[in-house]
C-alpha cells in the first residue's frame, strides 16, 4: 500500500495531535519527496522555530573540580583528592543552561540525519548548518526510553512536537555496515506501526473535527460471564476498544485495522475477515447495561483502502454494524470528508438489510 507523503504527514500531525505543523511544510498529493527527506524538512523546520523562539534553558546541577569555588564545596571529596593545597576544590552548583535533555536529543537526532545514507544533499547542508547553530549543546546517546525524561510544560509545549519528530527519526534510523553511518528504515512497511499510526490518526480526527460526540476515547470493557470466580477471571484478556465515541444518545465503537488487503479470499470471493468481525461483536455485546443506547450502539470495522472503497451494512438485534473504508490514495479534503460521512449513521441503509 503506497499512501502519498502529504498524507503520511497528515496521519502524523493527527497522530501526534499537532495540527498546527500541518501547513509549515510545502508537500503535495504528488509531490516526490521521499519519507527520509520529508522528516529532515519537518525537523529543520521545528528547529528554525525553535531558534526563532529562543530554545528552551533551566538549571542543571553539576559537580565538578574547580580552580576556587563555585556553589557549594564537597569538603570530604575535596580533601580526599589532596587539592586543597592545590588551591583547587570539588563543588557542586547549578547553571542556568541551554544543555537539557530536550536539546541533546535534538542536537544528537540532527546529526544522526546528516549520517542516514540517501538524504537529500541540500536538506544535509541546512541541517549541518543548523548544527553549527547548536555547537554549544553536547550531543547524548539516544534510547526510546531517554525521550520519558523530557519534562513539558505550558511554555515549552512545542518541545512535543519536536520530540516526537526526533524519536521516529530514531526509530526509522538503523546503524549500516558502514561505521558512524546509518541506513533508513521506512515504517510505512512495518504494519505494526502503520496500525498504531492509522488508529492514533482516526481518534485524534474525529476528537478534532466534529462536535457531535462530545466523548472520544478508548474503552475499557468488562466481560459479562454469569457468576465467573476471580481466579478464572483474571485470565481472560483485556477488551479495550481502539475508538469510542459517544454523546447522552448515541454510542459508536470503531476498530480501526490497518492491512493491506480489506478483505480475505475465500474460493475466489471476497470475504470481511472473520476474526475482526467476532472482535466487533464482542465490544458490542459486552458494553451492553442499563443505559438505552448501549443497545443500539453502531460497530464499525475501519480500514484503509487506496483501490475499493467498501460500504457494507449490517444489523444484529438493534446493533448496526458497518464494514467502512477510507481511501488514502485519495486528496486531503476527501479523506476528512469520508471520515466525517462515516459517523453519521445511514438508518436508511440500515433499515433496508
Amino acid at each position: 500500500m503506497q499512501i502519498p507523503i502529504e498524507n503520511i504527514y497528515y496521519l502524523l500531525c493527527y497522530a501526534w495531535n499537532k495540527l498546527d505543523e500541518k501547513e509549515r511544510v510545502n508537500v503535495s498529493i504528488d509531490d516526490k519527496t521521499e519519507l527520509l527527506d520529508l522528516f529532515a524538512k519537518i525537523l529543520i523546520n521545528a528547529t528554525k522555530m525553535l531558534l526563532k523562539r529562543g530554545i528552551d534553558k533551566n538549571y542543571i546541577d553539576y559537580t565538578e573540580e574547580l580552580a576556587g569555588v563555585k556553589g557549594k564545596v564537597q569538603i570530604s571529596q575535596t580533601l580526599k583528592s589532596n587539592l586543597l593545597f592545590k588551591q583547587r576544590t570539588i563543588c557542586t552548583f547549578d547553571d542556568f543552561s541551554s544543555n537539557i535533555i530536550s536539546n541533546r536529543i535534538l542536537v544528537s537526532t540532527i546529526y544522526r540525519l546528516t549520517r542516514t545514507k540517501g538524504l537529500d544533499k541540500q536538506l544535509k547542508n541546512e541541517l549541518v548548518s543548523l548544527q553549527r547553530m547548536l555547537s554549544a549543546i553536547e550531543q547524548i546517546e539516544i534510547t526510546n526510553s531517554l525521550f520519558k525524561q523530557v519534562k513539558l510544560n505550558r511554555n515549552n509545549r512545542f518541545y512535543g512536537f519536536v520530540m516526537n519528530v526526533c524519536q521516529i527519526i530514531y526509530e526509522s534510523t538503523l546503524p549500516s555496515e558502514e561505521q558512524g553511518k546509518y541506513k533508513f528504515s521506512d515504517f510505512t512497511r512495518d504494519d505494526k506501526k502503520m496500525n498504531q499510526l492509522f488508529e492514533s490518526f482516526i481518534r485524534n480526527f474525529y476528537k478534532i473535527e466534529q462536535q457531535k460526540y462530545k466523548t472520544v476515547k478508548k474503552e475499557t470493557i468488562k466481560w459479562q460471564f454469569d457468576n465467573t470466580d476471580k481466579d478464572s477471571y483474571q485470565y481472560l484478556p483485556q477488551m479495550e476498544t481502539d475508538i469510542t465515541l459517544e454523546n447522552d444518545e448515541e454510542k459508536i465503537i470503531i476498530d480501526a485495522k490497518f492491512y493491506r488487503e480489506t478483505m480475505t479470499l475465500n474460493y475466489d470471493k471476497e470475504r470481511i475477515k472473520s476474526a475482526n468481525l467476532y472482535q466487533l461483536f464482542s465490544y458490542l455485546l459486552n458494553q451492553q447495561d442499563t443505559n438505552f443506547k448501549t443497545h443500539n450502539a453502531t460497530g464499525i470495522l475501519l480500514y484503509p483502502t487506496i483501490e475499493t472503497d467498501y460500504n457494507l451494512n449490517f444489523k444484529y438485534n438493534q446493533h448496526k454494524i458497518q464494514i467502512r473504508t477510507i481511501n488514502l490514495n485519495s486528496n486531503w479534503r476527501n479523506i476528512s470528508s469520508r471520515l466525517k460521512e462515516i459517523i453519521e449513521v445511514d438508518k436508511k441503509a440500515i433499515a433496508q438489510v
